[in-house]
């Protein structure tokens, strides 16, 4: 198996750079940043950076492919947020589920402004920075806020590019931006939980090593779905890391025989990665907020 601490994942292209200098630069013409993160894993999918970037800008989080995560772990996220004075709002594109939540939660979270504009006799409109990591969703969730169809929402980094103004009314506008990578992952999970959901390519570990560690983190945080779902009892095989024995039951429940009746685990492997991403197992949360003392 890898060794985790060989999985630091590093890059960092050059327009990377300058999306981050763009960011910083476009925050003095907005009034609040939303931030969007995976709802399954919303410190992973978060940039680091951003809050340093940020710094005491109104703040909005989105927890967005709330229909793969578990409703109560999305319950305890946006209380979590919360309770770091950040507006916090749960969506699901594909059904438009919490998309009405988000204008009034803006307005919310910029009440003072909007009472001073009125007191003033202004309807300046609100503007909001929105950012994100590639592949969390972005652009497809600004599509629906606003309505629009034009702007193309790709599953690969980096594909949307320089500077643009959505409007969602006339008392809103979204500043779209590129999406922001991470200079490296300090932390090893960081790069499985990413992997874990498709947000980066397969290709940077090895696919049933990657497998094996979501298996061995579903069963120990939804052990009941696993079960349910390959007819896993206890890991039959000892290999020393329950994992990889777990993938090896439930490739053989499944029939993945090959010759001499091994088990083909990485068709297994395959089988467990995309039925997750998919949500055929259910809706799993693979983070959990950390309580404060």
């Amino acid at each position: 198996m890898m060794d985790q601490e060989k999985m630091n994942i590093q890059w960092y292209p050059g327009h990377m750079t300058k999306t981050r200098r763009q960011i910083e630069a476009d925050l003095k013409l907005v009034d609040a940043v939303c931030e969007i993160v995976d709802a399954r894993i919303p410190i992973s999918s978060r940039n680091p950076d951003i809050d340093s970037i940020c710094g005491t800008k109104p703040r909005i989080v989105i927890l967005n492919r709330m229909d793969l995560a578990d409703p109560a772990a999305t319950k305890r996220w946006m209380q979590y947020f919360r309770s770091k004075g950040m507006a916090a709002v749960a969506t699901d594109c594909k059904s438009r589920r919490g998309i009405a939540d988000f204008q009034p939660a803006v307005r919310e979270l910029l009440a003072e402004k909007v009472a001073r504009n009125a007191a003033r006799g202004m309807t300046k409109a609100l503007r909001v920075m929105v950012v994100g990591i590639p592949n969390v969703g972005k652009s497809t969730l600004i599509n629906q806020i606003s309505g629009r169809k034009g702007a193309k929402a790709e599953n690969r980094p980096g594909v949307t590019r320089g500077k643009q103004w959505v409007t969602v009314d006339n008392g809103l506008l979204l500043l779209d931006t590129p999406g922001i990578l991470w200079p490296k992952f300090e932390d090893p999970n960081v790069g499985l939980m990413l992997a874990y959901t498709g947000a980066v390519k397969e290709n940077v570990i090895d696919l049933e090593d990657l497998a094996s560690r979501l298996m061995a983190l579903l069963w120990q945080r939804y052990p009941d779905a696993i079960r349910e779902r390959y007819g896993i009892t206890e890991p039959e095989e000892n290999t020393g890391f329950l994992g990889y024995d777990l993938l090896i039951q439930a490739g053989r429940n499944r029939g993945f025989l090959m010759a001499r009746g091994e088990i083909n685990t990485e068709r297994m492997a395959k089988v467990l990665l995309d039925e997750y991403r998919g949500g055929k197992l259910g809706r799993f949360t693979l983070e959990e907020p950390e309580v404060s003392e």
